[in-house]
């Protein structure tokens, strides 16, 4: 069974089928893989880290041992509760793939302890995965697909992490703050919950933008969202120092393209809503602009086209590429790509 719809897979983590007796849960962000596999666990058993109901296996047992699975699927409960049994696939060898299929099928058949769930966390499976096709065609077994995040999606896990610390963002400071992070669901938890703590848990602050100052100024990603700002708007020598100073507090090259792109990203989105009847301010907020940076911002949206940043996105693809391919000239990639954007940005008259 295929579950891929977002309803769908919310529904099924809620209240898990009972007729479902595996899941196999996967995608490229392992954060949202993570925890989707650790919200159905709850869910399966009280404790998920209980040593005598829970069995926690890898790729690696499965190359130590062939039958590890299969044994640990078939066995009871030390304690008498239900099973359960979670492997974590890290790597994309066909072996402990075509294994964890096999089990996996003989499992949601019901031939092994019927009472225990199987929950396999694994990254991208492609479609000649054997297990991907176990799980999507095994009545009892259940296929989630994980994909990234959409800006709702992160903006709820921004208020709900942040109101178990019970404190909060204003509308204006969630859009800049779910703007400012990183896409990876583990990386950008992990900043929600050190946002928690500048705020000051169980204080009930309402914060503001200008109260995030701070907090977003002292990261090194500050430094590439100014460079990627002074690019767009035709400051080449600042851009480049900006990039300088981002790879002294440890940034490389494929975070500057990066930087780059999400601004890219951030003027289309602006120049979008803009086209549909918005004007030009409230569409640079819906974008996440942070308001020191609203000036600048509306001032290069009012040079820049939607059919000029179409004919700049394909060299931005190709740097990111380029950066991310071994022993490249990462810096220097990204210093080339931001000359390219400053000359552009000249030539439009900013």
């Amino acid at each position: 069974m295929i579950l891929s719809k977002r309803p769908d897979i919310e529904r099924f983590l809620r209240q898990p089928d009972p007729a479902i007796r595996a899941a196999v849960i996967y995608g490229r962000d392992i954060g949202v893989v993570r925890d989707r596999g650790h919200q159905l666990a709850r869910k399966v058993v009280d404790n998920p880290d209980d040593p005598f109901d829970v069995a926690q296996l890898t790729d690696g047992d499965l190359d130590a041992d062939a039958g590890r699975l299969e044994g640990e699927l078939a066995a009871q409960s030390l304690m008498g509760g239900r099973r359960l049994v979670r492997l974590r696939l890290t790597t994309e060898k066909a072996g402990p793939d075509k294994l964890a299929a096999e089990a996996l099928v003989r499992h949601a058949a019901g031939e092994l302890n019927p009472d225990a769930f199987l929950i396999v966390e694994a990254g991208n499976l492609d479609r000649n995965s054997a297990l991907r096709k176990a799980a999507e065609k095994a009545n009892g077994a259940a296929a989630i697909p994980c994909y990234e995040d959409e800006p709702g999606d992160v903006a709820r896990l921004v208020r709900e992490t942040l109101a178990r610390d019970q404190v909060s963002l204003n509308p204006d400071a969630l859009s800049l703050f779910v703007a400012r992070l990183p896409k990876e669901r583990g990386v950008a938890r992990a900043e929600i919950e050190r946002l928690a703590l500048y705020l000051g848990p169980g204080s009930g602050t309402t914060a503001t933008p200008a109260d995030l100052e701070d907090f977003l100024g002292v990261e090194p990603e500050a430094s590439l969202s100014d460079a990627a700002a002074d690019a767009f708007g035709g400051r080449l020598a600042e851009a480049q120092a900006g990039l300088r100073r981002a790879a002294q507090e440890g940034e490389a090259g494929p975070a500057a393209v990066r930087a780059i792109g999400m601004y890219l990203g951030r003027l289309r989105r602006a120049l979008t809503l803009h086209k549909s009847g918005a004007g030009l301010p409230e569409a640079a907020k819906a974008a996440g602009v942070f308001w020191k940076q609203e000036r600048e911002f509306l001032r290069q949206a009012r040079s820049w086209t939607l059919d000029e940043l179409d004919r700049l996105q394909p060299e931005v693809l190709a740097a990111d590429k380029a950066c991310k391919t071994a022993g490249s000239p990462d810096q220097l990639i990204a210093q080339r790509l931001a000359l390219t954007i400053a000359g552009r940005a000249r030539r439009l008259g900013l």
